[in-house]
């Protein structure tokens, strides 16, 4: 469960996305930049029934969420200073929160989920 004063980073991507598979290295660099955030890497085919019925219309996707609020949820460019930037921007608590659809509010949720 993600404490509310913590961070979580999540990607929806797909194994069959050569731009996924390209981006997931970059992810993980990021990933290490911020040791004090959450990223989680899932596959929106191996963890359909988590995902669904989120629409992930193109990739890379990221869902950001402050505590247990998603404050962020769209595509970014698949280059790691975008991530970057991304992620430090919500951690000074900057940035425009974006209007969050209902069904990702509903997979935050079950991603912030105890057990």
């Amino acid at each position: 469960m993600i404490a509310e004063s913590e961070c979580l980073v999540v990607c929806l991507c797909a194994e069959w996305c050569v731009v996924c598979r390209e981006y997931r290295a970059r992810f993980e660099h990021v990933q290490r930049q911020f040791p004090q955030v959450h990223f989680r890497w899932i596959d929106i085919e191996d963890e359909s029934d988590l995902v669904d019925p989120v629409e992930v219309d193109d990739f890379p996707t990221v869902l950001v969420l402050s505590g247990q609020e998603p404050v962020f949820f769209g595509t970014v460019r698949p280059q790691a200073e975008a991530l970057a930037r991304l992620v430090g921007d919500r951690l000074a608590g900057g940035g425009a929160q974006s209007p969050i659809p209902p069904e990702v509010v509903a997979l935050a949720q079950r991603l912030t989920a105890p057990g």
